[in-house]
Protein backbone atom coordinates (compact mmCIF):
# COMPACT_ATOMS: atom_id res chain seq x y z
CA UNK A 1 0.00 0.00 0.00
CA UNK A 2 1.03 3.60 -0.77
CA UNK A 3 1.21 4.64 2.72
CA UNK A 4 3.83 2.24 3.70
CA UNK A 5 6.04 3.30 0.89
CA UNK A 6 9.67 4.21 1.51
CA UNK A 7 9.54 8.46 1.36
CA UNK A 8 11.87 9.13 -1.83
CA UNK A 9 14.20 12.18 -0.50
CA UNK A 10 16.92 13.03 -2.89
CA UNK A 11 15.94 10.23 -5.20
CA UNK A 12 16.13 10.75 -8.55
CA UNK A 13 16.38 7.71 -10.12
CA UNK A 14 12.93 7.01 -11.46
CA UNK A 15 14.01 2.89 -12.00
CA UNK A 16 15.29 3.03 -8.78
CA UNK A 17 12.34 4.52 -7.30
CA UNK A 18 9.97 1.76 -9.16
CA UNK A 19 11.91 -0.89 -8.76
CA UNK A 20 12.66 -0.74 -4.98
CA UNK A 21 9.05 0.25 -4.28
CA UNK A 22 9.75 4.04 -3.39
CA UNK A 23 6.01 6.23 -3.20
CA UNK A 24 5.73 7.91 -6.34
CA UNK A 25 3.51 10.72 -7.87
CA UNK A 26 2.70 10.24 -11.46
CA UNK A 27 4.13 12.31 -14.02
CA UNK A 28 4.03 10.09 -16.58
CA UNK A 29 1.70 12.10 -18.52
CA UNK A 30 4.89 14.52 -19.22
CA UNK A 31 5.60 12.23 -21.63
CA UNK A 32 2.39 12.11 -23.45
CA UNK A 33 2.61 16.21 -23.47
CA UNK A 34 5.80 16.13 -24.96
CA UNK A 35 5.43 13.66 -27.92
CA UNK A 36 2.15 15.68 -28.72
CA UNK A 37 3.81 19.18 -28.71
CA UNK A 38 6.78 18.74 -30.89
CA UNK A 39 9.33 20.43 -30.28
CA UNK A 40 13.04 19.15 -31.76
CA UNK A 41 14.87 20.90 -29.17
CA UNK A 42 13.38 21.41 -25.88
CA UNK A 43 14.15 23.61 -22.86
CA UNK A 44 12.59 23.64 -19.24
CA UNK A 45 13.57 25.60 -16.48
CA UNK A 46 11.72 25.75 -13.20
CA UNK A 47 13.42 26.16 -9.71
CA UNK A 48 16.02 23.71 -8.07
CA UNK A 49 14.53 20.99 -6.57
CA UNK A 50 11.03 21.20 -8.51
CA UNK A 51 11.42 17.39 -9.64
CA UNK A 52 13.09 18.24 -13.41
CA UNK A 53 15.78 15.29 -12.61
CA UNK A 54 13.12 12.52 -11.65
CA UNK A 55 11.61 13.78 -15.19
CA UNK A 56 14.27 13.11 -17.14
CA UNK A 57 15.25 10.08 -15.58
CA UNK A 58 11.79 8.68 -16.18
CA UNK A 59 12.21 9.79 -20.03
CA UNK A 60 15.18 7.91 -20.28
CA UNK A 61 13.76 4.68 -18.74
CA UNK A 62 10.26 5.05 -21.17
CA UNK A 63 12.55 5.64 -24.81
CA UNK A 64 15.41 3.70 -24.25
CA UNK A 65 15.85 0.55 -26.27
CA UNK A 66 16.13 -2.11 -23.26
CA UNK A 67 14.21 -0.34 -21.05
CA UNK A 68 12.07 -2.45 -18.87
CA UNK A 69 8.63 -1.41 -19.75
CA UNK A 70 6.78 -2.80 -16.48
CA UNK A 71 8.70 0.65 -15.03
CA UNK A 72 5.35 2.61 -16.29
CA UNK A 73 2.26 -0.41 -15.29
CA UNK A 74 -0.04 1.26 -13.77
CA UNK A 75 1.06 4.71 -14.66
CA UNK A 76 -0.94 7.44 -16.86
CA UNK A 77 1.13 6.80 -19.68
CA UNK A 78 0.27 2.94 -19.95
CA UNK A 79 -3.50 4.19 -20.67
CA UNK A 80 -2.47 5.16 -24.28
CA UNK A 81 -0.88 1.69 -25.51
CA UNK A 82 -0.55 3.44 -29.34
CA UNK A 83 1.69 5.80 -27.98
CA UNK A 84 3.60 2.86 -25.78
CA UNK A 85 3.68 0.82 -29.28
CA UNK A 86 5.05 3.33 -30.93
CA UNK A 87 7.87 5.06 -28.76
CA UNK A 88 8.30 3.06 -25.39
CA UNK A 89 11.84 1.62 -25.76
CA UNK A 90 12.34 2.66 -29.34
CA UNK A 91 15.47 5.32 -29.14
CA UNK A 92 19.03 5.39 -28.25
CA UNK A 93 19.59 7.65 -25.44
CA UNK A 94 22.13 10.37 -24.64
CA UNK A 95 21.83 11.53 -21.28
CA UNK A 96 23.88 13.97 -18.83
CA UNK A 97 23.41 15.62 -16.01
CA UNK A 98 25.84 18.68 -15.45
CA UNK A 99 25.12 19.71 -11.87
CA UNK A 100 28.14 18.15 -10.93
CA UNK A 101 30.27 20.39 -12.88
CA UNK A 102 31.46 23.23 -10.58
CA UNK A 103 35.11 23.40 -10.63
CA UNK A 104 36.41 26.23 -8.80
CA UNK A 105 38.53 27.13 -11.86
CA UNK A 106 37.86 26.32 -15.83
CA UNK A 107 40.83 23.69 -15.71
CA UNK A 108 38.83 21.75 -12.74
CA UNK A 109 35.55 22.43 -14.47
CA UNK A 110 36.62 21.03 -17.91
CA UNK A 111 37.68 17.65 -16.46
CA UNK A 112 34.65 17.63 -14.27
CA UNK A 113 32.67 18.15 -17.47
CA UNK A 114 35.21 15.49 -19.42
CA UNK A 115 34.26 13.17 -16.88
CA UNK A 116 30.35 13.27 -17.29
CA UNK A 117 30.44 12.81 -20.76
CA UNK A 118 33.35 10.02 -20.95
CA UNK A 119 31.00 8.21 -17.82
CA UNK A 120 28.05 8.09 -20.32
CA UNK A 121 30.60 7.16 -23.37
CA UNK A 122 31.25 4.00 -20.99
CA UNK A 123 27.68 2.79 -21.18
CA UNK A 124 28.55 2.33 -24.95
CA UNK A 125 31.96 0.94 -25.10
CA UNK A 126 30.13 -2.32 -26.78
CA UNK A 127 29.85 -0.36 -29.61
CA UNK A 128 33.63 -1.24 -30.15
CA UNK A 129 32.59 -4.92 -30.58
CA UNK A 130 29.73 -3.71 -33.02
CA UNK A 131 30.12 -4.86 -36.82
CA UNK A 132 27.55 -2.05 -37.73
CA UNK A 133 30.54 0.52 -37.63
CA UNK A 134 33.85 0.61 -39.07
CA UNK A 135 36.92 0.91 -37.04
CA UNK A 136 37.17 4.64 -38.55
CA UNK A 137 33.69 4.91 -36.67
CA UNK A 138 34.92 3.67 -33.67
CA UNK A 139 38.20 5.83 -33.50
CA UNK A 140 36.97 8.85 -31.47
CA UNK A 141 35.34 6.41 -29.11
CA UNK A 142 38.55 4.59 -28.07
CA UNK A 143 40.15 7.67 -27.93
CA UNK A 144 37.36 9.31 -25.36
CA UNK A 145 37.63 6.11 -23.28
CA UNK A 146 41.24 6.07 -22.92
CA UNK A 147 42.68 9.45 -23.15
CA UNK A 148 39.68 11.78 -22.56
CA UNK A 149 39.37 15.14 -23.86
CA UNK A 150 42.99 16.34 -24.52
CA UNK A 151 41.97 19.02 -27.55
CA UNK A 152 39.01 20.72 -26.59
CA UNK A 153 37.81 20.55 -30.48
CA UNK A 154 37.18 16.50 -29.32
CA UNK A 155 34.97 17.58 -26.20
CA UNK A 156 32.89 20.04 -28.84
CA UNK A 157 32.35 17.28 -30.71
CA UNK A 158 31.66 14.21 -28.12
CA UNK A 159 27.66 14.38 -28.08
CA UNK A 160 27.71 14.41 -31.27
CA UNK A 161 30.01 11.56 -32.01
CA UNK A 162 28.41 9.11 -29.79
CA UNK A 163 24.88 10.19 -31.13
CA UNK A 164 26.19 9.49 -34.36
CA UNK A 165 27.65 6.25 -33.10
CA UNK A 166 24.63 5.03 -31.74
CA UNK A 167 22.29 6.40 -35.08
CA UNK A 168 24.74 3.94 -37.59
CA UNK A 169 24.41 0.89 -34.73
CA UNK A 170 20.79 0.79 -34.08
CA UNK A 171 19.81 2.68 -37.44
CA UNK A 172 17.58 4.80 -35.19
CA UNK A 173 17.93 8.67 -34.35
CA UNK A 174 18.97 9.51 -30.78
CA UNK A 175 17.38 11.32 -28.23
CA UNK A 176 19.76 13.60 -25.88
CA UNK A 177 18.83 14.58 -22.31
CA UNK A 178 20.91 17.59 -20.74
CA UNK A 179 20.32 18.15 -17.25
CA UNK A 180 20.57 21.17 -15.25
CA UNK A 181 22.75 22.98 -18.21
CA UNK A 182 23.08 26.14 -16.24
CA UNK A 183 25.19 24.70 -13.15
CA UNK A 184 28.22 25.33 -14.55
CA UNK A 185 27.62 28.21 -15.90
CA UNK A 186 26.67 29.85 -12.40
CA UNK A 187 29.65 28.33 -10.90
CA UNK A 188 32.05 29.85 -13.67
CA UNK A 189 30.39 33.34 -13.14
CA UNK A 190 31.11 32.58 -9.53
CA UNK A 191 34.70 31.83 -10.01
CA UNK A 192 35.96 34.24 -12.64
CA UNK A 193 35.55 31.86 -15.61
CA UNK A 194 32.22 32.61 -17.25
CA UNK A 195 33.01 33.61 -20.83
CA UNK A 196 35.20 30.16 -21.52
CA UNK A 197 32.66 28.09 -19.87
CA UNK A 198 30.31 29.76 -22.09
CA UNK A 199 32.29 28.99 -24.95
CA UNK A 200 32.59 25.49 -24.10
CA UNK A 201 29.64 24.45 -23.57
CA UNK A 202 28.00 26.88 -26.63
CA UNK A 203 30.43 24.75 -28.67
CA UNK A 204 28.97 21.25 -27.47
CA UNK A 205 25.44 22.23 -27.93
CA UNK A 206 25.95 23.70 -31.29
CA UNK A 207 27.29 20.61 -32.78
CA UNK A 208 24.74 18.10 -30.94
CA UNK A 209 21.65 20.14 -31.26
CA UNK A 210 21.97 21.92 -33.83
CA UNK A 211 21.92 20.35 -37.65
CA UNK A 212 22.83 17.40 -35.88
CA UNK A 213 21.43 14.83 -38.34
CA UNK A 214 21.32 12.03 -35.38
CA UNK A 215 19.04 14.00 -33.62
CA UNK A 216 15.80 12.82 -32.92
CA UNK A 217 14.74 15.14 -29.96
CA UNK A 218 16.32 17.04 -27.36
CA UNK A 219 15.13 17.98 -23.91
CA UNK A 220 17.44 20.32 -22.36
CA UNK A 221 16.57 21.38 -17.72
CA UNK A 222 18.07 24.32 -16.29
CA UNK A 223 17.00 26.82 -13.53
CA UNK A 224 17.80 29.90 -15.49
CA UNK A 225 16.85 30.71 -18.90
CA UNK A 226 20.02 31.66 -20.61
CA UNK A 227 19.97 34.11 -22.91
CA UNK A 228 19.56 32.28 -26.65
CA UNK A 229 22.34 34.53 -28.30
CA UNK A 230 24.71 33.29 -25.15
CA UNK A 231 24.11 29.58 -25.85
CA UNK A 232 21.39 28.62 -27.65
CA UNK A 233 23.05 30.55 -31.09
CA UNK A 234 21.49 29.65 -34.34
CA UNK A 235 18.72 26.99 -33.02
CA UNK A 236 15.95 27.65 -35.05
CA UNK A 237 14.69 23.96 -33.60
CA UNK A 238 14.14 25.62 -30.12
CA UNK A 239 11.19 25.32 -27.67
CA UNK A 240 11.09 27.26 -24.50
CA UNK A 241 8.87 26.36 -21.94
CA UNK A 242 9.41 28.53 -18.95
CA UNK A 243 7.33 29.22 -15.40
CA UNK A 244 4.99 31.05 -17.10
CA UNK A 245 4.11 28.90 -20.10
CA UNK A 246 0.84 26.32 -19.66
CA UNK A 247 1.21 23.38 -22.17
CA UNK A 248 3.21 21.50 -19.12
CA UNK A 249 2.49 23.39 -15.85
CA UNK A 250 1.33 20.33 -13.61
CA UNK A 251 4.60 18.43 -14.34
CA UNK A 252 7.21 19.84 -12.51
CA UNK A 253 5.95 20.26 -8.73
CA UNK A 254 2.61 18.47 -6.83
CA UNK A 255 -0.25 19.77 -7.27
CA UNK A 256 -3.04 20.61 -4.65
CA UNK A 257 -4.43 17.19 -5.46
CA UNK A 258 -1.08 15.26 -5.21
CA UNK A 259 -0.36 16.98 -2.44
CA UNK A 260 -3.74 16.15 -0.88
CA UNK A 261 -3.52 12.21 -1.96
CA UNK A 262 0.63 12.46 -0.39
CA UNK A 263 -0.82 13.71 3.01
CA UNK A 264 -3.56 10.77 2.84
CA UNK A 265 -1.52 7.76 2.07
CA UNK A 266 0.91 8.76 4.82
CA UNK A 267 -2.70 9.34 7.36
CA UNK A 268 -1.31 12.58 7.58
CA UNK A 269 -4.72 14.46 6.24
CA UNK A 270 -4.65 16.59 9.15
CA UNK A 271 -1.56 17.85 8.11
CA UNK A 272 -3.19 19.23 4.99
CA UNK A 273 -3.20 23.01 5.94
CA UNK A 274 0.15 23.04 7.82
CA UNK A 275 1.75 21.88 4.46
CA UNK A 276 -0.32 24.06 2.33
CA UNK A 277 0.48 27.79 4.28
CA UNK A 278 3.71 26.39 4.05
CA UNK A 279 4.78 24.96 1.15
CA UNK A 280 2.47 25.70 -1.50
CA UNK A 281 1.76 29.33 -3.31
CA UNK A 282 3.99 29.06 -6.40
CA UNK A 283 2.40 29.36 -9.95
CA UNK A 284 3.64 27.27 -13.07
CA UNK A 285 1.70 28.57 -16.02
CA UNK A 286 -2.18 28.05 -14.50
CA UNK A 287 -1.22 25.77 -12.19
CA UNK A 288 -0.90 26.22 -8.27
CA UNK A 289 2.29 23.76 -7.35
CA UNK A 290 3.92 22.98 -4.02
CA UNK A 291 7.76 22.26 -3.80
CA UNK A 292 8.14 18.86 -3.82
CA UNK A 293 11.65 18.85 -1.69
CA UNK A 294 9.83 20.64 1.15
CA UNK A 295 6.48 18.12 1.15
CA UNK A 296 8.28 14.86 0.84
CA UNK A 297 11.32 15.85 3.84
CA UNK A 298 7.83 17.31 5.75
CA UNK A 299 6.60 13.70 5.43
CA UNK A 300 9.39 11.96 6.29
CA UNK A 301 10.05 14.52 9.39
CA UNK A 302 6.65 13.98 10.86
CA UNK A 303 6.32 9.78 10.12
CA UNK A 304 9.14 9.94 12.68
CA UNK A 305 7.89 12.71 15.00
CA UNK A 306 3.52 13.83 14.42
CA UNK A 307 4.50 16.87 16.75
CA UNK A 308 7.65 18.57 14.48
CA UNK A 309 7.01 21.89 13.77
CA UNK A 310 7.31 22.86 9.76
CA UNK A 311 10.61 23.69 8.43
CA UNK A 312 12.76 25.38 5.58
CA UNK A 313 13.98 22.67 3.93
CA UNK A 314 14.25 24.24 0.52
CA UNK A 315 17.06 27.38 1.21
CA UNK A 316 19.30 25.45 2.01
CA UNK A 317 19.64 22.50 -0.40
CA UNK A 318 20.45 24.83 -3.49
CA UNK A 319 23.23 27.25 -4.41
CA UNK A 320 21.90 30.87 -3.25
CA UNK A 321 24.94 33.07 -4.40
CA UNK A 322 23.97 34.66 -7.47
CA UNK A 323 20.67 36.07 -5.19
CA UNK A 324 22.81 36.93 -2.11
CA UNK A 325 25.32 38.57 -4.04
CA UNK A 326 22.37 40.83 -5.38
CA UNK A 327 20.27 41.19 -2.56
CA UNK A 328 23.83 42.46 -0.68
CA UNK A 329 23.29 45.25 -3.34
CA UNK A 330 19.78 46.59 -3.17
CA UNK A 331 18.90 49.98 -2.82
CA UNK A 332 16.60 51.18 -0.21
CA UNK A 333 13.80 51.06 -2.21
CA UNK A 334 14.25 47.65 -2.80
CA UNK A 335 14.22 46.72 0.72
CA UNK A 336 11.61 48.45 1.28
CA UNK A 337 9.51 46.53 -1.08
CA UNK A 338 10.78 43.50 0.74
CA UNK A 339 9.80 44.42 3.52
CA UNK A 340 6.49 44.39 1.62
CA UNK A 341 6.28 41.18 0.51
CA UNK A 342 7.50 39.88 4.10
CA UNK A 343 4.21 42.08 5.22
CA UNK A 344 1.93 39.29 2.68
CA UNK A 345 2.04 42.62 -0.19
CA UNK A 346 3.33 42.43 -3.35
CA UNK A 347 4.94 44.45 -5.73
CA UNK A 348 4.38 45.14 -9.23
CA UNK A 349 7.75 44.69 -11.46
CA UNK A 350 8.96 44.18 -14.95
CA UNK A 351 10.61 41.25 -15.44
CA UNK A 352 13.68 39.95 -17.58
CA UNK A 353 12.73 36.31 -18.67
CA UNK A 354 16.37 36.35 -20.40
CA UNK A 355 19.52 36.63 -18.71
CA UNK A 356 23.35 35.78 -19.04
CA UNK A 357 25.07 35.88 -16.12
CA UNK A 358 27.21 39.19 -17.25
CA UNK A 359 24.27 40.91 -16.80
CA UNK A 360 24.24 40.69 -13.41
CA UNK A 361 27.74 42.48 -13.30
CA UNK A 362 25.89 46.19 -14.94
CA UNK A 363 26.67 49.42 -13.40
CA UNK A 364 23.17 50.63 -14.57
CA UNK A 365 21.59 50.12 -11.04
CA UNK A 366 17.79 50.25 -12.16
CA UNK A 367 18.95 47.67 -14.50
CA UNK A 368 20.16 45.89 -11.63
CA UNK A 369 17.47 45.93 -9.26
CA UNK A 370 15.26 44.32 -12.31
CA UNK A 371 17.74 41.38 -12.76
CA UNK A 372 17.11 41.40 -8.71
CA UNK A 373 13.56 40.61 -8.86
CA UNK A 374 13.98 38.63 -12.17
CA UNK A 375 16.42 36.14 -10.21
CA UNK A 376 14.01 35.84 -7.44
CA UNK A 377 11.19 34.87 -9.47
CA UNK A 378 13.46 32.73 -12.23
CA UNK A 379 14.75 30.84 -8.55
CA UNK A 380 11.37 30.85 -6.83
CA UNK A 381 11.74 33.38 -4.20
CA UNK A 382 8.67 35.01 -5.60
CA UNK A 383 6.03 33.73 -6.96
CA UNK A 384 3.50 35.37 -9.86
CA UNK A 385 -0.35 36.18 -8.59
CA UNK A 386 -1.74 35.88 -12.07
CA UNK A 387 -2.29 39.26 -11.82
CA UNK A 388 -0.72 41.70 -14.39
CA UNK A 389 -0.17 45.42 -14.20
CA UNK A 390 0.28 46.44 -17.82
CA UNK A 391 3.36 44.56 -18.52
CA UNK A 392 4.46 44.43 -15.05
CA UNK A 393 4.14 41.04 -13.19
CA UNK A 394 2.67 40.87 -9.76
CA UNK A 395 4.82 39.21 -7.18
CA UNK A 396 4.74 37.68 -3.86
CA UNK A 397 5.98 35.69 -1.02
CA UNK A 398 4.86 32.22 -1.90
CA UNK A 399 4.19 30.71 1.17
CA UNK A 400 5.71 30.71 4.67
CA UNK A 401 8.82 28.69 4.52
CA UNK A 402 9.89 31.88 1.58
CA UNK A 403 8.86 34.52 3.99
CA UNK A 404 10.60 32.97 7.08
CA UNK A 405 13.33 32.54 4.46
CA UNK A 406 12.99 36.52 3.58
CA UNK A 407 12.48 37.75 7.38
CA UNK A 408 15.59 35.64 8.32
CA UNK A 409 18.24 35.04 6.41
CA UNK A 410 17.42 37.28 3.79
CA UNK A 411 18.11 39.86 6.48
CA UNK A 412 21.17 38.78 7.36
CA UNK A 413 22.39 39.12 3.98
CA UNK A 414 21.36 42.52 4.03
CA UNK A 415 23.50 43.16 7.12
CA UNK A 416 26.72 41.29 5.69
CA UNK A 417 26.27 43.69 2.68
CA UNK A 418 28.23 46.47 4.69
CA UNK A 419 30.96 44.49 4.54
CA UNK A 420 30.90 42.89 1.17
CA UNK A 421 32.07 44.20 -1.98
CA UNK A 422 30.17 44.81 -4.98
CA UNK A 423 30.50 40.67 -6.47
CA UNK A 424 29.60 37.87 -3.87
CA UNK A 425 31.12 34.96 -5.12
Amino acid sequence: MAKIRKVPIGLDDFEKLRRENFYYIDKSGFIKALVNNWGEVNLFTRPRRFGKTLNMSMLRSFFEIGSDKWLFDGLEISQDPALCEQYQGKFPILFISLKSVAGDDYTMAYDMLGEVVREEALRFQWLLDSDKLTRFDKVPLEKMLEHGFEKQVDMHRSLKVLSGLLHKHYGKKVIILIDEYDVPLEKAYQKGYYDQMVTLIRAMFEMALKSNQNLYFAVVTGCLRISKESIFTGLNNFSIHSIDDTIYDEYFGFTDQEARQLLEDYSMSGKYTEVRDWYDGYRFGQEHVYCPWDVLNYVKDHTADPDMTPAAYWVNSSSNAIVKGLLCQATATVKDQIGTLIAGGTIDIPLVQELTYQDLDTTDELQRMKYLWSVLYITGYLTDTGEREGRNHRLMIPNKEIQEIFALQIENWFSESRFMGLRVI
